[in-house]
């Protein structure tokens, strides 16, 4: 044999010898094989696949001890230490992953929008595409199930609670003062425009221990992170003009846009029920400036708003109108940064300041109030496995409020109050497997003016029945300090106080969404005073009660008729209170029993345009007849509203846009106000509280300028 061959022989022998078997069985956590499951040693290319039995079986040639990992998609890896030498065969057990898009997730109270969201019941472009919502976030989320159509007021009004009990946040930082400033019945807006935002989370209770001073729900707005690209966007429409623009260089972006209103143009052509000195007229707008580090994202975001106006307001109780008013100027600067800190630790951390000023001037008196605000935050998160989460931080609330009242009869009256507020809390976000989670928190805060502390524990817990539905359960005790109008006269009040309990069920997939929640809200330390309304000489108490109770239903469906996307909203409320001046426990007048609504889009592809339509009804509100002899005995008829847009495009980035606002001209009335005294013959005269106008006509131009040429404000009508 020659020489060469007999060392290829030898060493092939060595070589053979050398080689360990290594043999095992791989199941999910049923026992139940997994066939194609991927079995090697680290570091190698020695391994094997999984047969139909779940088997594996192959030769290495590594030596001493070694990394096994079994990996299979939609369960966890399994990496475990082994001595080569000493290995025998085994069976190995794999978990389900809890980061699949059929996982678990908690829902319970809660409604999302943006294309990040497993949840997502709106995306970003249905917030401001909604027929009748003229780019008003909050007249969006109003068809939404749990909230109610306050007409006359025009915020938030969330499950039987006022507006004030919703708190806003931009990027995770509290907003003081969410929206425009407004008159007795003459509603208002949110100030912020939808432009620079890429989603939204409304918690319509329940909500995370990250969050306080709410007893209802919490909004929270988040910026775009980063551009696509560098764009100009032009707006001509008949109640004023605006300009946004975006620009990029290396790892920094800016963003802005403007706008100025005045509906003087618009109301010499569109009649309204309102007798204006002069119209509305404000000038505001939006920057967010980002940059980003390798492991964060700072963004500073601003925002400013000038309005005024000035109106002659009928009032039953003088013979001729009372002339009302108002200047409001507004400022809001928020600083957040988000980001990595190694080993699974991130840090969201912010500061923001708030200012806003009233000078209002009611039937010839003069008030003139103030409001600086401040928010800190800090919140740390550790990711200890896929399974376990614990965050948890700190909270610093500032205001400090002033008001000055005076008459031309010499009287004046100076109120206001300064609160700090302190908090921390801890939640954890725990994963038994991908069909059940739990997130466990609680948040503790210390009130400067009310000299008070409390504990506020909170929990929620999903599990998952079937493919595509799953269960939802939540507890949390939430409390808010009384607002301004109340502190600026008196100090010694409890902390207002609610339980919320929930039940969720909710159904998402195949381009549908279905969601059925019941709740139960249980209210105590509430306000009451013993006057017709909040003054410096009332008396006042924190024995106020109450409860809310409901069943809200949602369904969407974007897939069963082409070109169409629609949702209904049900939701059905019992709530009583015993609070401010009531003399005993009733529906508050704010409230109405159903509320139902119907949004539509539906796109014409030979029109090259987006017809929408948004159909809203809610039941009578109560209101109190001073003619009856029984306390808020008074029922409102139904509230009716249909409105229709239809969004033109008119090349690729020029848009003409169209809406009208309650088309049938409704005469909906939200109340009455009813004289002091009684008339000759004992009764007392009444007014009714309307809408400002019968219809609200839109027509604008949308022009985009970008490089890619493409882009358009579509998404943004």
């Amino acid at each position: 044999m020659k020489p060469t061959v007999i060392i290829l022989f030898l060493l092939t022998a060595l070589n053979l010898n050398a080689q360990q078997v290594l043999k095992g069985h791989v199941t999910d956590h049923k026992g139940e094989p997994l066939p194609g499951a991927n079995v090697y040693l680290e570091g190698t290319y020695d391994g094997a696949i999984t047969d139909a039995k779940g088997d594996f079986s192959f030769e290495t040639t590594a030596k001493g001890e070694q990394v096994l990992v079994i990996t299979f998609l939609s369960f966890e890896d399994v990496m475990q230490k082994i001595t080569v030498e000493n290995y025998t065969p085994q069976n190995f057990k794999l978990r389900e992953s809890v980061n699949t898009l059929d996982a678990v997730v908690i829902s319970a109270g809660t409604f999302s929008a943006g294309d990040n969201s497993k949840v997502t019941a709106l995306n970003a472009l249905d917030i401001v595409t909604t027929a009748g919502s003229a780019g008003n976030i909050i007249a969006a989320l109003q068809t939404l199930p749990g909230t109610q159509t306050v007409g006359e007021d025009g915020r938030l009004f969330v499950r039987g609670g006022e507006a004030n009990e919703t708190q806003t946040y931009v990027d995770g930082i509290r907003v003081a003062q969410p929206y425009g400033s407004t008159t007795n019945n003459l509603p208002t807006r949110g100030r912020f425009s939808p432009f620079l935002f890429k989603g939204m989370t409304f918690s319509t209770g329940g909500y995370s221990a990250e969050f306080g001073e709410a007893l209802s729900s919490v909004l929270l707005l988040n910026t775009i992170e980063e551009p696509d690209q560098e764009q100009t966007e032009i707006s001509l429409m008949t109640v004023g003009l605006g300009l946004g623009n975006t620009q990029k260089w290396g790892k920094n972006s800016l963003s802005f846009n403007m706008s100025y209103i005045n509906l003087q143009p618009y109301q010499w052509i569109v009649p309204q029920n309102i007798d204006w000195n002069k119209p509305v007229q404000s000038l505001s707008g939006e920057t967010v400036y980002r940059h980003k580090f390798d492991s964060g994202m700072l963004k500073v975001y601003a925002a400013f708003d000038y309005s005024d106006f000035d109106i002659n307001q009928e009032d039953i109780n003088e013979p001729s109108p009372v002339r009302v008013a108002l200047t409001n100027n507004n400022f809001y600067l928020n600083t957040s940064y988000k980001g990595s800190l190694g080993n699974y630790w991130t840090i969201q951390t912010g500061l923001s300041y708030g200012y806003g000023h009233n000078d209002i001037r009611p039937a010839g008196n003069k008030v003139d109030n103030a409001e600086n605000s401040s928010h800190m935050k800090l919140k740390l998160s550790k990711k200890f496995s896929n399974r376990f989460q614990l965050s948890f931080g700190a909270d610093y609330f500032l205001t400090d409020f002033t008001e000055d009242y005076s008459e031309p009869t010499g009287f004046v009256y100076n109120s206001g109050y300064n609160n700090s507020i302190a908090a921390t809390y801890a939640e954890a976000d725990i994963f038994f497997s991908k069909k059940l989670a739990l997130k466990a928190g609680v948040r503790g805060s210390y009130s400067d003016v009310l000299g008070k502390s409390v504990v506020e524990p909170r929990a929620s817990l999903a599990y998952k029945a079937g493919k595509k539905g799953q269960f939802s359960l939540a507890y949390g005790d939430f409390h808010q300090t009384p607002n301004a109008d109340y502190l600026k006269y008196y100090k010694n009040f409890e902390y207002e106080k609610t339980s919320h309990y929930i039940l969720n069920y909710m159904y998402n997939g195949d381009g549908k969404m279905f969601r059925a929640e019941t709740y139960y809200k249980d209210y105590s330390s509430l306000v009451k005073y013993d006057s017709e309304m909040p003054m410096y000489n009332s008396l006042y108490n924190s024995n106020g009660s109450g409860y809310a109770q409901g069943l809200d239903l949602f369904w969407r469906d974007s897939k069963s008729i082409k070109n169409l996307d629609y949702w209904v909203s049900y939701s059905f409320i019992d709530t009583e209170r015993d609070y401010k001046n009531y003399e005993n426990k009733v529906t508050p007048s704010y409230v109405a029993k159903h509320n139902f609504s119907v949004v539509t889009k539906y796109w014409v592809n030979s029109l090259r345009s987006q017809l929408g339509v948004t159909y809203s009804f809610n039941s009578g509100r109560p209101y109190d007849n001073p003619n009856d002899t029984e306390f808020m005995s008074g029922l409102t008829k139904s509230y009716n509203n249909l409105s229709v847009s239809w969004a033109w495009l008119l090349s690729q980035q020029k848009i003409l846009y169209f809406s009208v606002s309650n088309v049938m001209g409704s005469k909906n009335v939200f109340g009455y106000d009813y004289a002091n005294n009684p008339d000759v013959n004992g009764q007392f005269a009444r007014q009714a509280v309307v809408q400002p106008a019968d219809r609200f006509f839109f027509v604008g131009f949308f022009w985009t300028i970008s490089d890619d040429k493409k882009s358009n404000q579509l998404d943004n009508l």
